[in-house]
Formats: C-alpha cells, structure tokens, sequence
C-alpha cells in the first residue's frame, strides 16, 4: 500500500498553520479552501470531501452529518505525528475512505524532562496567534498540556473582478477595491494528554480536547448591495474525550480504546430590513454525540507471518433543528466494523497483504471490502520496490444526505468501488544524501456516487449518480543531505487526477455526464526547498492548480471557471541559545508575489501577508 508519513520537521516549522495548509503544501491532497479561516475540504485522488477518514489517535473525526471533516480546524499545534494512507489502504484503519485516510497522532517521549514551548505570532490583517506547551513527568507518569488562541479580524483587501463599472470614454471595465469585511475568526482550545506507565509493555492514556470556533462568513464578490446588508456567522464547539490501553508482549500488541466526542454547531444568517433592521433568515442548531470504541489485536506467528483483527463499534446521535424554518431532523445511527488481516513475507524480498473488512450499519449486513496487495524488491542490491493492490471499498451515505430537509434522501444506495494501484519505490544513501522517490498509477470506479444537484422542486436534492471513474497517477520525492556547511531538503508531489463521471445524462440537456467533477484539478503540485545554516533558515515553498472547473459541464465560456494558479511562499528563520532558553524567530511570506486568485468560486483568497513568530523553548 502507498503510505505517506508527513517529516517531523516540516510540522515544526509549520506548528503555526492549519491542518489544510500542510496537507495542501506538503501532500497530493487537493484541498478545497473557501477562504483564509474558512471552511476547507479535501478531495483525495479526485474523491469526494466525505470520501477521506480522518482518524485522531485511532478514533473517527469525520461529521456524522455531513461526513466531512473541516481541516482549517485542526491546528498543527497539536500534531506530533501525520500519516496518510492512499486509497483502498484505508482500510486497514476503518472503511469508507475511497480516496484515503488521514491519521492524526499524539506521541509522548518517555525521556524527556521538562519541556515547555511558548509561541507568539503576529500578522498581517489583525492576525494574532497564542501556543504554550507544558510538558512534565517522569519514566512512569508524563503530563502534557497544550493551549492554543487565534485570533484575526481578517479584513484583507482584493479586486473585485465580479462587479465593475465600464468607463464612458475608453469602454474599459473599471473592477472596484474590495474590503473581505465580517470575516474574522477566532479559534481556541486546550488538548490535556495524561500517560500512565505502570510496567515494560502496558502503557494507559488519558486525552481530552476541547475546542472553540467562532467565524463570519463574508459576503460572495458578485453581491453589489449594502456592505451590511448581511451578517453570516458559524461557531463550532467540540469536546474529545479518549481512553486508551496498549499491551505489548514478545509476539504482538493489544489495543483497547474507548471515546466520547460531542459537537455543537450553530449557523445564523440575518438580513438588513429597511424599517425592520436585522431579521433572521437561519438559525440552525445541531448537536452531534458520538460513542466510539475500538479493539485490535496483533500476532506474529513467527519472523514470515502476522496476524491482525479488530473490532470497531460507533453510535451516533444527531439532533439539527433551523428554528427559523421549524425544519429539521433527529436521527441515531450504529456502525459495525471488523477487520482481519494477513501479512506474510516470502523470502527476503517478496511480502503479501491480504485484509477482509465486514460493515454493518444498524445491523445491515453490508458486501464484505477484500483487500490484496504485494511488494516485491525488484534488485538485490539497490531499494527498488514495485508495490501493487487491488481491493474493494464503499462508503455509507452520511446523515445529511438521508434525512436533510430538505433535500435528503432515504433512498440513497451505498458507494462502492473497486480499485487498483501499481508503483515503484526507491530509496538511496548517496554519500551525505538521502535519496526517496516513488510513483503510483492508480484506477478507480465507483458505483452509486452521492451528489446534491438542482431538482425541480426548487432545492437541491441528493442523488446516486450511475458511476464515477477516477484514474490518476502520483509522484513524489525527497533530496536531503549536507554541501559544506549547509543542510538541505528538497522535496515534492505531483498528481494527475482524471475524476470523470460516466453517467447517464439525468434528465434532458444534462451535460455533466463525461466531464470532469466540479473542483478537481487535472494538475496539481507542489515544491519545498528549504536550508540551514549556523542557525539561519530559509525556505521557499511554491503551490501550482490547474484549471477547475465549478459547473459539472465544464463550460469553459462562463466566468465561473477558475483559472490556474501558481503560488509561492517564503521563511526566513534564526535560532539563538541564550543559556537554558532556546529562541527561534521566524518570518513567513505567503503570496509572495501578490497574485490574485481564488480556490473557490467567489471567494477571494488574500495577496501579499506576513507573519512573524516568536518561538521560547525551555
């Protein structure tokens, strides 16, 4: 299976930024950005948001209602360790993901002593960001602590290219400047992590994150009224309460896990009322209880075979009212999940994998998910790899897109897919430098595709589609070593995406079918170059999209397609000891050359901004 294990360093460096931004800058992960502070959704190998599982030390992120995961919400403060798993690997952590899964870690060093970290960073648009790190204990009980504010008022200035007035005398379309107003954000939290190690091989663990988000949603760039004519406003709040054992003995491990997750989300949408003021157009309540629980076994039978099986038990409890509209649903949901897996070696250079997964979903048996992957070392003397897979996946509609209102449907058919996947891998010491390269072809079709389209009924309504085939390839490397005095790391991803529904038409003048889907680049990829020297840092990232297109026709002629783009970032670091006190400070361009663009329809992304870091290590 292809895995991609995000370096420890980049999220040092990146411990300031969002989740969305580090997958984005340092994977093939295409994220979906809605704006600075805004919602952000990933399509993984050409998939849908919901089609990628995000795990936090094991256990579900994902929304029960939307089954989405928004990524401009987990901040890399509170990462230690980021894995990705391609595909139909995923199923080795849970079922569902067509396009993948992303797993979280927290990790926790048993020889440390006292650690504590203290940031602060200062940026453009009113930008102010808060971390502190406590970190204490001993070789049998270890406490860390981690609190977090940001804050911005992010009002950032842009060209409004969907409004403008044509100059009488020259015909000129003249595009006002444009003020991004009621878009500040605040987000803030605390993740508690408690260790308990009472002997060699046991090891309890207490985690409690709490969390707290507070957006204005600003206005779309074609709206040509009053600037207060609205006001748009989202707050998330979240609580994470996880409980786990780990044993481990001569011939394999156990893993027990049990966690509570609760969120709250409400949105309101008011409008201005000549004579009336502000009248409330939405104002939706959801609260989402989550029980999750897990238990895994791992057995090696000897040095060539191992053994693995686990048990997933989730229930969710969904209750979302508009008290506005009085619509609304209350719904409760039981998943079901077992995992037994096989991984044999046959001499010293050809491994075997074989994984079996049975869902159900409130006691509904769903198809068995078979999985059959292999490795091969094609030269005895040089790390060369040819890796291939083969398996089968599908993915449970989420609560919304059944019982919405209105819109959902009951009817809606799982997804299913079948997949397939070959790559070569390769790894080389070349004196002072580490060599690391890999390209993955891949091809996927899934059945039953869940989208919201316009119905006649005047609302968007979910549909199963008849199919979507993603085909696509990936290619990714890394180049670190030392010349003289200078450390080096240069590294990247590149992805071909070739998302296409292969449906009938739905209903007469249906031009999707045979298009690619809405918002998938066919191109995209990106490059980091960074060095150091006697304590200085510098670094250059550069981000490039192709066109996407945000019709399912694809049509080309009407504004709403985006255009490429090509973005580029720049850091300049020093790092000082002053007796026991380690300071770093850092200074962060992003858009370095103040190009104007947008990753979502109507949503303008901001140009030219800083961001200076004071980093204290004690």
């Amino acid at each position: 299976m292809k895995q991609t294990r995000v370096d420890s360093l980049i999220l040092m460096e990146k411990v300031h930024a969002s989740l969305s931004e580090v997958l984005a800058e340092n994977t093939s992960v295409f994220i979906k950005d809605h704006g600075r502070g805004a919602l952000a959704s990933a399509s993984f190998r050409g998939t849908a948001a919901s089609h990628t599982e995000v795990n936090w030390n094991g256990i579900r992120l994902n929304s029960p209602m939307s089954g989405m995961v928004d990524f401009s919400l987990l901040p890399v403060y509170l990462i230690d360790g980021l894995e990705l798993k391609h595909g139909s690997a995923s199923i080795a952590e849970r079922g569902g993901g067509l396009g993948g899964s992303i797993n979280i870690e927290n990790r926790i060093d048993w020889k440390e002593k006292r650690n504590i970290r203290y940031m602060q960073g200062i940026g453009s648009y009113h930008t102010y960001e808060e971390f502190l790190d406590v970190n204490l204990g001993n070789e049998s009980f270890r406490s860390r602590t981690r609190i977090y504010h940001n804050y911005s008022k992010n009002d950032y200035t842009f060209t409004n290219r969907r409004i403008g007035e044509i100059n009488p005398e020259s015909g000129e379309i003249i595009y006002p400047l444009d003020t991004n107003h009621h878009a500040g954000y605040r987000l803030y939290g605390v993740l508690q992590e408690l260790y308990y190690r009472p002997r060699t091989g046991d090891v309890f663990s207490l985690k409690w994150w709490y969390q707290n988000a507070e957006r204005s949603i600003p206005r779309v760039t074609s709206f040509e009224g009053p600037d207060m004519d609205n006001l748009n406003r989202q707050q998330d709040s979240d609580h994470r309460l996880l409980l786990d054992w780990k044993h481990y003995h001569k011939k394999g491990k156990i893993y027990l896990r049990t966690a509570y997750t609760r969120k709250d989300l409400d949105y309101s949408l008011k409008n201005q009322v000549p004579g009336l003021g502000l009248i409330p157009l939405v104002y939706s309540e959801s609260r989402m209880n989550s029980f999750l629980n897990e238990a895994s076994y791992d057995y090696r039978l000897d040095q060539e075979l191992k053994l693995q099986m686990s048990l997933d038990v989730e229930h969710y409890a969904v209750n979302t009212r508009d008290t506005v509209s009085g619509e609304g649903y209350e719904e409760k949901q039981l998943r079901i999940s077992l995992l037994l897996a096989l991984y044999k070696s046959i001499g010293e250079r050809f491994n075997l994998s074989f994984m079996l997964r049975q869902n159900w979903t409130d006691l509904a048996d769903h198809q068995l998910t078979p999985y059959l992957g292999f490795d091969y070392r094609l030269l005895k003397t040089e790390m060369l790899k040819l890796k291939g897979n083969i398996a089968r996946n599908y993915h449970q509609p989420a609560l919304n897109d059944l019982y919405w209102q209105p819109g959902g449907n009951p009817d809606l058919k799982a997804e299913s897919g079948i997949s397939y996947e070959l790559g070569l891998e390769y790894e080389k010491a070349l004196g002072t430098h580490q060599l690391q390269a890999e390209l993955t072809a891949y091809s996927s079709e899934i059945k039953n595709w869940i989208m919201w389209i316009p119905s006649y009924k005047g609302y968007w309504e979910a549909r199963n589609i008849k199919k979507v085939r993603a085909d696509g390839a990936e290619f990714s490397f890394s180049l670190q070593g030392k010349l003289s005095q200078f450390t080096y790391r240069l590294m990247g991803n590149y992805a071909y995406t070739s998302s296409v529904n292969e449906g009938s038409p739905l209903s007469w003048g249906d031009e999707s079918a045979g298009k690619q889907l809405p918002y998938v680049p066919l191109h995209s990829g990106n490059v980091l170059l960074s060095l150091a020297w006697k304590g200085y840092t510098l670094s250059w990232q550069n981000n490039s999209y192709s066109e996407r297109f945000t019709t399912s026709s694809n049509d080309v002629t009407r504004r709403d397609w985006l255009y490429p783009y090509y973005m580029n970032s720049m850091g300049l670091g020093k790092e000082l000891g002053i007796k026991k006190m380690d300071l770093s400070l850092k200074l962060k361009i992003y858009n370095l050359f103040n190009e104007s663009y947008h990753s979502v329809l109507y949503r303008p992304m901001p140009g030219r901004n800083f961001m200076l870091i004071l980093m204290i290590k004690l």
